[in-house]
């Protein structure tokens, strides 16, 4: 038996066409699941999928904007039609605007929250059934490391990663009689299209992550492939509600 084989399992991945999400449908594809593809640029997702499909594994695109409704809706119903099942979902989608607290417009910070919380809230509500039907699930959520820690540069991501760890803990608690096991990954200071913007604002901040981290190095999108099959597969079935960093020990160290 093989804890980790993804064979036959249906994985939605939200903004899984770059960055972080793009490793993990990578890790899921490459661990036999087939990767469903979620996100708002339409061309990029298709592209994705066909690399990976090229690479010998399965996946769909979907155009969906996660922090709506009806269009989460639509995502989750065009899958179901598609293939009947949804094992997996990984709520990634997510973005951040880097202002001062008192420079931070209302637009803004829910501009953060619907993306980044809500939309974490509507998919896993939206895969609920699907999962419940087939017997069980699992539902990966992406953290951060200001789920931990605080920022001045970021408010609203912070109360909203802040706020994924605690979605994590109440689904995890609710659908656990239903086989469901929810859990939260925190990444460290990953290299993704966000951070090189983040390196670009924010002055000093890679001579300050590299001196922090033990691993005296960024993380790739390699790095978070093994915790997305672990938590995906068998091999996490008792395991729901936690929040696990994947961050070379940056969150251990107090550099």
């Amino acid at each position: 038996m093989n804890l980790f084989d993804l064979s036959g399992k249906v994985a939605i991945v939200t903004g899984g066409n770059s960055g972080i999400g793009l490793g993990m449908a990578q890790g899921l594809a490459q661990a036999g699941a087939t990767v469903v593809i979620a996100a708002r640029n339409e061309e990029k997702s298709k592209q994705v999928a066909e690399n990976i499909t090229r690479s010998g594994g399965s996946a769909f695109s979907v155009r969906c904007d996660v922090s709506k409704h009806n269009s989460v809706e639509k995502m989750v119903g065009e899958v179901l039609r598609t293939y009947g099942r949804i094992n997996i979902l990984v709520n990634n989608a997510g973005t951040n605007i880097r202002k001062r607290p008192e420079d931070l417009s209302f637009e803004d910070w829910r501009k953060v929250l619907d993306t980044n919380l809500d939309s974490a809230f509507l998919c896993s509500q939206a895969c609920y059934g699907a999962m419940k039907k087939a017997g069980g699930g699992k539902i990966l959520n992406n953290g951060s490391m200001l789920s931990l820690f605080g920022s001045p540069w970021g408010s609203a991501y912070a109360a909203s990663k802040g706020g994924i760890v605690q979605l994590t803990k109440a689904l995890a608690t609710a659908w656990a009689q239903d086989n469901i096991q929810v859990n939260c990954f925190l990444p460290g200071w990953i290299d993704t299209p966000m951070t090189v913007d983040a390196r670009n604002q924010v002055e000093g901040l890679n001579e300050r992550v590299l001196a922090r981290t033990p691993a005296k190095r960024w993380g790739t999108i390699e790095d978070v492939r093994g915790i997305a099959v672990f938590l995906a597969s068998s091999a996490s079935d008792f395991i729901t509600g936690t929040a696990i960093p994947v961050d070379g020990g940056f969150s251990a160290s107090v550099l």
